[in-house]
């Protein structure tokens, strides 16, 4: 199966961002973030829990922290990174 590499930005208040590095298959990579894909869901029904493809997953991953995280000035952003 293949194996996926999506990079997780959080910025801070102050100082460095912290930068997160997980490389899973897509199933591995759902369940991984399946608590945020969760909590994005149930603020907005449109976000898919279950993607099928890498590509909707990073879209769906993105809307649920753009969720969690609409108060916040500072927030996390997700990317997928080419081998």
């Amino acid at each position: 199966m293949k194996k996926y590499t999506i990079r997780k930005t959080r910025h801070r208040m102050k100082g460095e961002p912290s930068i997160t590095d997980v490389t899973e298959t897509l199933d591995g990579l759902i369940k991984y973030f399946g608590y945020t894909l969760e909590v994005g869901n149930s603020w907005n029904k449109k976000i898919n829990m279950n993607p099928k493809t890498i590509k909707s997953f990073v879209i769906n991953l993105q809307k649920s922290y753009e969720e969690q995280e609409s108060e916040c000035f500072n927030r996390t952003y997700v990317e997928l990174i080419t081998n």
